[in-house]
């Protein structure tokens, strides 16, 4: 990964790395990061050949060529070469670089908090030469634009943006995690804009105060083309005056931009009735005054919205700690996070929040990693585990070895993904543009119309005529119908990533919400992915303790994994291994040496069966007389039991793999081994189903007896065995033909990868500081929680369910009141309020409603 870092002043270095153009960044030992684009570097055999090409050239110290993402990174030392030449060595091993002059800048602009701003600054920018992309992001007042650095420059950009209206308040690069600056919600409602606004709220209650109450002294006091002006009317100027200065500049740069949105429509509403009052006398100064003030009070009420659903994401960025304590030179040194570099180690005391990721190297505490893997029980450190910034260090003082750099550990990615995330819309919010292109001139058109026509058709006077036109101005913005879905996917996702979810895209939450089957991986995902004991069985008067002692000795020289289950669990219990001589493997079958002198075999059936042992009569080892639980079979022989018969095959039933321990005279007892289901995958699968969930299914590699006792265990309602992976991918296409609204599947990684593509949704669990998972999943679970899921589903469905009312209450509103104008029924006041700041607030907290919904005590095991 690219780690950010200052730029160079040569050879067209960068701070930024654009996913399809070539940059350069520095690393953290001097040298230079490279990225270029290479779309035909598609195959193992390809990056090969990059790779070797590449290596010919002086000065290249690493070479990761990703076959995944056709992306090439080198590191490089840039006093002997440079990214051109690094780019003709891509040439020469045949393959084209898509581009080799672009960047990709991340522009803080908090004033762009719409869609009709957002239109403006894309207008503004269409126009700058050497544009290539631009992506604006009112959700979070950002606009990421790529360019041609070599046709223009940062400044063109910024002074584009300002042409359109809005400040710049920062500027980074593409990767890096910093957005702009918005206002606190404190210091909104005191900024010039609000105290303007409120100055103009005075003067319109004063004016309206002469209007009705005080109309004796609501004298004359001069005229303008003939029209009389009274005190009230220069009042309500006044309150245009003050309040309507922003809402003009607006209007004045989405002229100059040609676009016809909210700021311009307002303004031809003011400017239309300040005409009609002072030209043609027809006094709608009241009328001015309040679309004014009240235009003004809901851009800040949209602005407040608009706020806290950033606030959500800020408080993602906000979890990793500035500074960070580094032992240098035996000394504690506070720095700056940004100034800490991989391999130094950094100091934690209790309380304090982890700063970097790392591996713990002194030190033993619990550290609370809710707010990456979302899990509510601290996790218990000491060294040689690994450690994620952002999380809190409860109890213990740690020393952590820093494994990434600021910019590249696990909470920067998700922050980067969760922000990247809103560029990859629903079908809904496609639907949403399309539909919002057309509703502003539609009713524009609709206004003027009801101008022209309604005093003919209805009746009605001029200026009444002239007010409902100016009213359906109001109504012709779509704002809160197009901020509907955005402001819904930023929550959901972002209350997601608080919980240790991670959604790569509103696409995939809104697919995730609709699925109607869930795929499960067996091993590491419904099962824990490790082998451990699961039974000890004692015969002929052996205890377990006995039995495990003797298997110890045999199994601790092998490499078998049930042979290191079964070392792990006598290590649990404390027991002591005998003395091990002449170990010998004997193959397909087990392990054989002398312990304590004496010979002693352990293995599959078979062994024994080999060595003339009669495996349906063995003595149960008996508890005061009685045989033990375990050892009860169906035999009616006293304390005797049919291992070939009943023992053995009972516990294969159960999925577990036994293995046989004796001497050349007896046999000691059974142990049986079995990769253990997670203790809360019963109740996963119980609570999807409960949730909505039609069907879910087991897709496994293991055989069909312990695929079968694994399914019936945790309930799911098929599975299919001995699959490979590219009959999972199989199964996996059948079941999305099957089932129209998609199939999820929940896999572990790597080895699932072909199978999670497939799928309309891929779930990767336990990603948290795993490269791989996180780029190869739509939806990643960062803890090895499995309980996580039907949150997921459940937050899924909810969004879903959030979005289709805020698309439909926002467009009924707008058009219910749009027909109700040309009769009268919907004052101008109502139009501003209701229509256009009552929506967009109900919109946005509607949306924020997903951010309080948590995993609770149903979805946990």
């Amino acid at each position: 990964m690219t780690e950010s870092g200052g730029c160079s002043d040569g050879d067209g270095c960068s701070c930024s790395n654009a996913d399809n153009h070539p940059t350069a960044t520095d690393s953290h030992d001097g040298g230079h990061i490279a990225q270029l684009s290479v779309p035909e570097m598609d195959c193992p055999s390809c990056a090969g050949k990059v790779e070797s090409s590449v290596r010919e050239l002086a000065g290249i110290e690493a070479v990761d060529p990703q076959v995944a993402t056709g992306r090439l990174t080198v590191e490089y030392d840039e006093a002997e070469t440079d990214v051109d030449a690094i780019a003709a060595r891509v040439e020469a091993a045949g393959y084209s670089v898509a581009d080799d002059g672009g960047e990709t800048l991340r522009f803080g602009v908090p004033e762009m908090d719409c869609a009709s701003c957002a239109g403006k600054v894309e207008s503004a920018l269409g126009r700058v030469d050497g544009l290539r992309a631009v992506e604006t992001r009112p959700t979070t007042g950002t606009a990421v634009v790529t360019y041609d650095r070599n046709a223009t420059t940062e400044g063109d950009l910024v002074a584009a943006i300002e042409s359109a209206g809005y400040e710049v308040t920062e500027t980074t690069g593409e990767d890096d995690t910093a957005t702009g600056q918005t206002d606190e919600n404190g210091s909104l409602w005191t900024s010039s804009r609000a105290l303007k606004t409120w100055v103009s709220g005075v003067f319109v209650a004063v004016g309206l105060l002469f209007e009705f109450l005080l109309a004796g002294a609501n004298t004359q006091v001069g005229s303008v083309f003939g029209s009389p002006l009274h005190v009230a009317d220069i009042l309500f100027l006044i309150a245009v005056a003050t309040g309507g200065q922003e809402i003009l500049r607006g209007g004045y740069y989405s002229l100059k931009n040609r676009n016809l949105d909210i700021d311009l429509l307002m303004s031809i509403a003011i400017l239309g009735a300040l005409t009609a009052s002072l030209a043609f006398g027809e006094a709608l100064y009241f009328e001015a005054a309040t679309l004014a003030f009240l235009f003004s009070v809901a851009e800040l009420l949209e602005r407040y919205s608009m706020d806290r659903a950033r606030n959500s994401l800020a408080e993602l960025m906000d979890l990793s700690p500035d500074e960070a304590t580094v032992l240098r030179d035996g000394e504690e040194v506070t720095v700056s996070v940004d100034e800490v570099r991989v391999g130094d180690v950094v100091v934690i005391r209790p309380g304090e929040k982890i700063p970097m990721d790392g591996e713990v190297i002194d030190g033993t505490s619990a550290v609370n990693q809710a707010p990456i893997t979302g899990e509510s029980v601290p996790v218990d450190k000491t060294e040689g585990d690994e450690v994620y910034a952002g999380t809190i260090n409860e109890e213990g003082y740690l020393e952590v070895q820093v494994t990434a750099a600021a910019s590249d550990n696990t909470l920067s990615r998700i922050v980067q993904m969760v922000e990247d995330a809103q560029s990859n819309k629903t079908e809904r919010e496609q639907f949403v543009e399309r539909f919002s292109a057309y509703y502003t001139p539609v009713v524009v058109a609709f206004a003027v119309l009801v101008t022209l026509t309604t005093p003919a058709v209805l009746g009605v006077a001029w200026p009444t005529a002239v007010v409902y036109g100016l009213t359906l101005l109001v109504l012709a913005c779509p704002c809160a119908f197009v901020i509907s879905t955005p402001v819904s996917v930023v929550s959901g996702i972002t209350s997601a990533a608080k919980n240790g979810v991670l959604i790569k895209g509103g696409n995939h939450l809104e697919a995730m919400g609709a699925v109607d089957v869930v795929a499960f991986d067996k091993t590491g995902t419904l099962t824990k992915g490790e082998l451990t004991v699961t039974d000890v069985i004692p015969l002929n008067g052996n205890t377990e303790d006995e039995v495990l002692q003797c298997a110890r000795g045999l199994e601790q020289r092998s490499e078998h994994p049930i042979g290191e289950a079964i070392v792990a669990e006598a290590g649990a219990t404390g027991v002591e291994s005998a003395e091990v001589d002449d170990f010998e493997s004997i193959t397909g079958k087990g392990v054989r040496a002398d312990l304590d002198g004496t010979p002693h075999y352990a293995g599959k059936p078979g062994l024994f069966d080999d060595l003339g042992f009669d495996l349906s009569h063995v003595h149960a080892t008996t508890d005061g007389g009685v045989v033990t639980k375990t050892a009860q079979q169906l035999c009616e022989r006293n304390n005797c039991i049919d291992l070939l018969e009943d023992t053995v095959p009972e516990l294969q039933a159960e999925g577990k793999t036994v293995v046989i321990v004796g001497t050349e005279d007896e046999i000691e007892g059974i142990i049986a081994v079995a990769d253990e289901v997670r203790p809360e995958a019963e109740a996963t699968v119980s609570r999807l189903r409960d949730l909505g969930v039609e069907r879910t299914v087991m897709l496994t590699g293991d055989n069909e007896r312990t695929a079968g006792a694994i399914a019936r265990e945790v309930g799911v309602d098929d599975y299919r065995a001995e699959l490979l992976p590219d009959e999972k991918v199989a199964a996996i296409d059948g079941l999305v033909e099957e089932y129209e609204e998609g199939v999820a599947m929940i896999g572990d990684g790597i080895n699932d990868a072909p199978a999670l593509a497939s799928a309309t949704v891929g779930v990767a669990m336990g990603a948290a500081g795993t490269d791989t998972a996180l780029e190869t999943a739509d939806i990643a679970l960062m803890s090895d929680d499995l309980s996580k899921l039907p949150y997921l589903y459940k937050l899924a469905n909810d969004a879903n369910g959030v979005i289709r009312q805020n698309i439909w209450a926002s467009l009924a509103v707008k058009a219910g009141l749009a027909l109700a104008v040309p009769f009268g029924l919907v004052p101008i006041w109502v139009a501003v309020l209701a229509g256009d700041a009552g929506m967009t607030t109900a919109v946005t907290g509607n949306a924020m409603r997903l951010s309080r919904i948590r995993p609770d005590e149903n979805d946990e095991s």
